[in-house]
Formats: C-alpha cells, sequence, structure tokens
C-alpha cells in the first residue's frame, strides 16, 4: 500500500537532530499539518499550532491560567479550517532568511527554518544538548513579520514581551527532569 500523503521535501533544517523528543514530534505534526492544510511549505503558524497541542511545558509557559493558549489554539483551528487568517497556499516570507530557490531547508518556509535554527542557537546559549519547546517558542516570537507572530498578536499576546518575558521563567530541564532556576535562560 503507498501512501497518499504528499511529499514536501526532505526532513528540514540542519539542526534536527538536536531535537527534544517533544520537539521532533512538534516537527513531524508540523509536516503532516502543512500537508493536511494543502501548504506548499511549512510555516511558523504550523509550528506555533503544533507546539502548543505537543509541548506542555510551552503551554505552561503561554498560559499561566490566563487563557491565552485557548485563544492561540481557536486563531490556529480558524486558520486550518479556512476562517479568519486567509494564508492557505501562500508562501511565507517575514525576511528572516533571503528568498532563494536552492533553499537550505527545502519545504520550509524561510521564516520557518530559521526559527528552528535560532531555537537551537538558544538552546547551545543555554548549554543544552537538545533544543526544547520554549526555545522554538521564543525563536517564533523573536521573529515579529512571520506567521506565528501575527498569530500571538492577534490573541492578544505582544511578542516582544514573550521574548522578554521567556529570560525568567522557571523550566523543566527535559534531560534531568529537574527545575532550572528562573534566572538561567530557558
Amino acid at each position: 500500500m503507498q501512501s497518499r500523503t504528499r511529499d514536501i521535501g526532505p526532513a528540514g533544517t540542519a539542526c534536527e537532530d538536536r531535537l527534544s523528543v517533544e520537539l521532533a514530534s512538534v516537527v513531524a505534526g508540523a509536516r503532516r499539518r502543512a500537508v493536511r492544510d494543502g501548504d506548499r511549505q511549512i510555516d511558523t503558524a504550523h509550528l506555533l499550532h503544533t507546539l502548543l497541542e505537543a509541548d506542555p511545558e510551552t503551554r505552561l509557559v503561554l498560559d499561566g491560567g490566563t487563557g491565552r493558549v485557548v485563544r492561540l489554539l481557536g486563531y490556529l483551528v480558524q486558520r486550518a479550517i479556512g476562517y479568519g487568517l486567509r494564508w492557505s497556499g501562500t508562501a511565507e516570507d517575514s525576511g528572516a532568511l533571503p528568498a532563494r530557490s536552492d533553499s537550505r531547508a527545502p519545504g520550509w518556509s524561510p521564516p520557518a527554518a530559521a526559527a528552528l535554527e535560532g531555537a537551537a542557537v538558544r538552546a547551545r546559549a543555554r548549554g543544552a544538548d537538545r533544543v526544547a519547546g520554549v526555545d522554538l517558542l521564543a525563536a517564533l516570537a523573536r521573529d515579529r513579520d512571520c506567521r506565528a507572530a501575527e498569530v500571538l498578536r492577534r490573541a492578544g499576546i505582544d511578542p516582544g514581551a514573550l521574548v522578554a518575558g521567556l529570560d525568567g521563567v522557571p523550566r523543566r530541564d527535559p534531560g534531568s527532569g529537574g527545575v532550572r532556576p528562573a534566572g538561567e535562560m530557558p
């Protein structure tokens, strides 16, 4: 039996081998979501949507009892069913990387590839062996012109304030199961 899932290219960016188990699941889910939505590329909104669904730590960091995750998922679901944010069939380009036909990450929008690379840089800066969900969340929010940042803004979340706030958030260390002190970069 052959799969009816359309191939959208190789696995993606060079940092995929450094992803935590949760984040590897996010990347695979974003890939499936893009195919299911009929999009040419995996974009930052696909990554954000799947990150919120798959990573409990990201949901905890974003929500904190405020209901923001519910609003975010509402916007993302509207987008998936073709209502509200109208991006279906269009390519995402926030200027994060120069647009090139010989993309470093075929099947990924330049901002999505840049977000994964930025998440890897952030993980290295905090001394982690693996990229975690909060690293990707920070990288997505850092690119103020990407689709994920637009969704954050529509849900009432300032991407700049989110990035600044992530620097003081205590977080679980996926490798040890422990909690990092608030002063350490997540």
